[in-house]
């Protein structure tokens, strides 16, 4: 490695990490100023430190490219100086997050104008982003798990940014219950895989683990204990209920927890599964956990009215799906899942009210059900064609394929009626080039993941993803060709309450937190006054 080459790396990685330390101290300035101009010079210098985090990202992105094409470590030995780990993955995770972060911030700086919340908004808000780019990028699995409970500790503030509002705070203790589960478990998993391996460095782990025996029962059990986690995080059944409840909060936070803060489950597993030598009870509790969430989710979603209740169904289901994707060792399409999640659903929130009048239009009705039936088996078969020849677009996964094609045919069932035939057979054909999309998507985002070859499913996992998927086909199908059918409205009754599943943990929160939800909003916070005239000053 050249000495120029090693200094333009140390160079870049440490301009990286001391915009992510002036995030926290401009969230401290923002938090203690009460001057209102010099409140707005905060807003305005956040979005500055984002915007150049994110030209740094790219900065960093270049370098760790140049790397792979040089064939040398200049950017890992940068990094290891510094308690940086800049791999692929966590370079496109920083590029999403200070992407979205500063996004975000311009909406929430126009929205939260006059709201008497504003100023509790910016300082928890920057906390966030810089323990989330500092949990993407820590090559020590103690920072990690710090950064972890910090940004748990963080969105509690921001979710009871209207504490007067009855499901604002319940919504926050059963988020901080759940969280403070999530943290023992990682805590946990953590110390597990030091005992294991015997040191906190991740890459030293990464290093170690071709000669470790897999069959230890303390990477069992890490296995386990960051697998729950990671269900906790990203809010799957039974723990689900503070998901919906959050919507109370304003939409830039709802934003914020969507995109960027509830997939920080599957980027742990993402980050470390090379640890765990091919299939583990994690990915077992994942596989299971992830696919029967995704399935009452995906069902739920289609009952709701309000937007945002849709959209927070909407989360709980893709995130079960990612989750079920990395329990089936597809981990490439998880994080390609991940990105493409955290944009949409950015977008979703932030463009929610538009959205709201656009429904209100009178839709096109749909075609009849035995051309959109035939369209829709027609432009799935000629993916199930495309995926014969090439099966390595789904690395060779039966479940994977099988999940594709269904994307494709679900696509061409929304044929609307009296469209010409080659209106269909255009709709048919941009339902079917979501199979080079994937492809196109693969090759740019492959190269970022661990190679994982070896990964093999067990039988009992493929059976219990064979039967998940056929629940989810099944269950869409009802819904969308027999709409009116007797047992699709009595389903459409349970699942508009999302099967209930979440009243046991909600009558255990209301019990556990009683006092807190009958204490008057004066408990939780001082009412807002005017500034003074010396503090305007």
């Amino acid at each position: 490695m050249s000495p120029f080459g090693e200094i333009v790396s140390l160079t870049v990685l440490a301009v990286w990490l001391l915009l992510a330390i002036s995030l926290f101290l401009l969230a401290g300035l923002a938090g203690w100023v009460r001057n209102p101009l010099k409140i707005d010079h905060c807003w305005r210098l956040s979005g500055h430190l984002l915007l150049a985090s994110l030209m740094v990202t790219l900065l960093v992105a270049a370098t760790v490219i140049a790397q792979a094409l040089a064939g040398n470590t200049m950017v890992t030995d940068a990094g290891r100086q510094l308690g940086l780990y800049p791999g692929g993955i966590s370079v496109w995770m920083a590029l999403m997050v200070t992407f979205v972060g500063w996004v975000i911030l311009r909406f929430a700086d126009t929205y939260l104008r006059g709201d008497p919340g504003r100023e509790r908004f910016l300082p928890w808000f920057l906390v966030i982003i810089g323990s989330v780019l500092v949990l993407v990028f820590t090559n020590h699995l103690l920072v990690l798990a710090g950064a972890w409970i910090g940004v748990s500790l963080a969105l509690h503030h921001l979710l009871t940014l209207y504490r007067d509002r009855p499901e604002a705070r319940m919504a926050a203790i059963q988020k901080f219950i759940v969280s403070r589960l999530g943290d023992t478990l990682i805590v946990a998993g953590v110390m597990l895989l030091y005992l294991h391996y015997g040191t906190f460095y991740i890459p030293e782990m990464f290093s170690l683990s071709g000669n470790h025996s897999a069959d230890s029962m303390s990477l069992a059990l890490a296995s386990v204990a960051l697998a729950l986690a990671a269900a906790l995080k990203c809010a799957q059944i039974p723990f689900h209920g503070w998901l919906i409840r959050v919507m109370e909060a304003p939409t830039p936070v709802s934003a914020l927890l969507h995109a960027g803060v509830i997939n920080l489950g599957g980027f742990l597993w993402l980050r470390l599964f090379p640890l765990f030598d091919g299939f583990t009870a994690g990915h077992m509790i994942l596989l299971v956990v992830g696919g029967v969430t995704a399935v009452v989710a995906v069902m739920t979603m289609m009952t709701q009215y309000s937007v945002k209740h849709a959209l927070a169904w909407s989360t709980c289901a893709q995130m079960g799906f990612m989750l079920f994707e990395i329990g089936m060792g597809a981990y490439t399409l998880a994080f390609l899942h991940l990105l493409a999640h955290s944009l949409y659903k950015a977008h979703s929130f932030l463009a929610s009210g538009r959205t709201v009048v656009v429904t209100a239009k009178r839709p096109f009705p749909d075609a009849s059900n035995t051309t959109r039936v035939l369209w829709g088996v027609g432009a799935g078969t000629m993916a199930a064609m495309l995926l014969a020849i090439e099966p390595r677009i789904v690395e060779h996964n039966i479940l994977l394929g099988a999940l594709l094609v269904f994307a494709v045919a679900a696509a061409t069932l929304g044929i609307p009626a009296a469209t010409t035939h080659m209106a269909r057979l255009r709709l048919a054909g941009m339902a079917l080039m979501l199979v080079p999309i994937y492809v196109l998507c693969h090759l740019l985002i492959g190269p970022a993941v661990p190679d994982h070859s070896g990964f093999a499913l067990t039988a009992i996992a493929e059976v219990a993803g064979g039967l998940i998927l056929a629940a989810l086909v099944t269950g869409s199908l009802l819904v969308t060709l027999a709409p009116k059918h007797p047992l699709t409205r009595s389903l459409r009754v349970h699942f508009s309450h999302g099967c209930y599943l979440e009243q046991p943990f909600d009558r255990l929160t209301r019990k556990l937190a009683s006092e807190a939800l009958r204490a008057p909003a004066m408990f939780y916070r001082q009412p807002h006054r005017p500034f003074t005239r010396e503090e305007r000053s």
